[in-house]
Parts: structure tokens; sequence; C-alpha cells
């Protein structure tokens, strides 16, 4: 039998941990191997770039899919969990499980609709996908593949300790250049009374102008104003003009207003714009494959 695509993958990887148990990928995407009886050459056949079989990345993706639709959650670094939602799917999809099923749920909508409006967002149409463009084809892949890559970084830092976390902050800073007169201009802090000062950024060697930063690793707590409050004291109490307080999760709209209307000069990160940061200025994740992209240079077969 062919190799079978991502979203034909996903009843099977539902079937698997349908039991509620936490189970690793490895043997998640073992056992899904197993139900399509793949023969060794099918088992073994690679993606062009030759970093990853083609039947390990569809399952991959169909995990990804899944994940940002609700039915499944990563409880741990390599783990995979059914979720309520993902048990119903199993009930009332007694056949198969696919993008169409998935796009009744807001959160994979939410996903999707960011995609540019050239790009077709249903990618089992294939006649929608044909009449793509190449280079739209490519970027609309790049896109899925930074849009999961910002889910996954954004878990493994919620993963962590906090402690790991106020280290990262820091880093981060000084990766965007701030400090950048040395890699000491940084460090993270270990204050108990201060309102929650996690880390500095002394600007220039003087330390005449000082950057404070706060880090919340929070789940789904959102920070509110009477946290930008606390750190605005915590700042005045240093005598500081500059804070930039950095979450995993979001600020509410009063925290945002909030600063808007002090003398003092606060930065808010949220979870999204952290991991952007991330991937940005490359902190915490690498390049797995560069593709180059030429064109027919005209200047050349000019005979003027």
């Amino acid at each position: 039998m062919a190799i079978p695509d991502f979203q034909s993958c996903m009843r099977p990887l539902l079937n698997v941990v349908s039991d509620g148990e936490i189970h690793t990928i490895g043997d998640a995407f073992d056992a899904v191997s197993r139900f399509f009886n793949l023969t060794e050459s099918e088992l073994s056949q690679k993606l062009p770039s030759g970093k990853q079989t083609v039947i390990r990345n569809r399952v991959s993706w169909s995990r990804t899919f899944m994940g940002k639709a609700g039915l499944l959650i990563a409880p741990g670094r390599g783990k995979l969990q059914i979720t309520d939602r993902g048990l119903e799917a199993l009930q009332k999809q007694p056949e198969r499980i696919d993008v169409s099923y998935l796009k009744q749920f807001p959160e994979f909508l939410e996903f999707q609709k960011a995609k540019p409006k050239a790009v077709a967002v249903n990618i089992s149409d294939q006649a929608k996908t044909e009449a793509t463009d190449p280079l739209e084809r490519l970027e609309d892949a790049h896109f899925e593949i930074q849009s999961s890559l910002t889910i996954d970084l954004l878990q493994t830092i919620k993963e962590q300790s906090p402690a790991f976390l106020e280290k990262l902050v820091v880093e981060l800073m000084q990766a965007m250049g701030y400090g950048g007169w040395s890699k000491d201009s940084g460090t993270a802090t270990q204050y108990t009374a201060d309102g929650g000062i996690d880390g500095l950024i002394n600007e220039d060697p003087l330390g005449l102008e000082t950057i404070y930063l706060q880090a919340k690793r929070y789940t789904e707590s959102v920070v509110g104003r009477p946290d930008i409050q606390a750190f605005v004291g915590a700042l005045e109490m240093k005598r500081a003009r500059k804070g930039v307080f950095i979450t995993t999760s979001k600020f509410s709209s009063e925290a945002r207003n909030y600063i808007s209307m002090i003398e003092k000069k606060i930065i808010l990160i949220d979870g999204q714009q952290l991991t952007e940061l991330m991937i940005k200025h490359g902190l915490g994740v690498s390049t797995k494959e560069t593709y180059k992209i030429s064109t027919i240079d005209t200047d050349y077969f000019s005979e003027d």
C-alpha cells in the first residue's frame, strides 16, 4: 500500500492513545506504523531533504494538527495524551478524522485564519493547492512549520523551571543587542522582596542605564494590572525608568492600558511574542534545512 497521508494518520493516532494514558510520541508512532502494515521500504522512505522519513513526518503533522484542534495535548516533553474532545471525536467520527472535521473547533480556525489569503487553507483540496503557484505553496508550508514551531517552543518553555525562564529572558535581551558591550552585561537575580525583579541588563559598562526584567511562567493565567503595578513599584524602589515584563501567557487589556498611562517605559512581551523573538534571534532554535530559490539572470542573456 502507499504511505498514508497525514490526515489518514489522524484517527489511527487517536486510537493508539484512546485509553487516556500518557504515551510517548515514539511508541505512538510505532503503533500507527504497525496499523498500516507498512513495509520496511515504506518505513525507510525519506523526504527529499533526507533528514526524516515520510511516515514519521506525516504522523507528526497529524499530531500537530489535532493538537491545535484540542484533540490531543502534550503533558510533557515527548509525551502525548488524548483529551475529552479527542475521545468525543472517536465516538462521532467512526470512519475518518481529517482537516474538514477539525475546522469545527475555534482554536483550529484561529490558526488557519492567519494564513495568507492567496494560499489554499484546506490542504486536502488538491485542486486549490494546484491552483497556487509554487512559491506561494512554499511560503504556505514555511508558515505552517513556523506556526507549529512557535507552539512547540512555547510549550517547551512552560515545561522548564521558573529559574530557566529568568535566565532565558536575560539571554534573549542580550541576543537582541541590549547590553551588547559585554556578554556579562546581563544577569538573572534572586531578589525576594522587591516585587519580583528577575533579571537586569546594564546597557553600558558603568551601569548608568539599566533595564529591569520580570518573567512570569504561566500556563493559562492572564497577567493583569495588579502584576504590572507591583513591577512598577519594584522599579520605583530601584529608581529605574525602564522595564520589560515577559510572560508565557497573555496580558489583560487593563494591564496594557495601564502602562500607556504611566511615565516609566514598560514593555510587555507575551508568549507569542516571546517565541517569535527567540526564533528571529536564534535563541533555543537551530536551522534544520535551507532552501535556495534561483531565478533567471536576464542580464546574463542580454547581448546588448
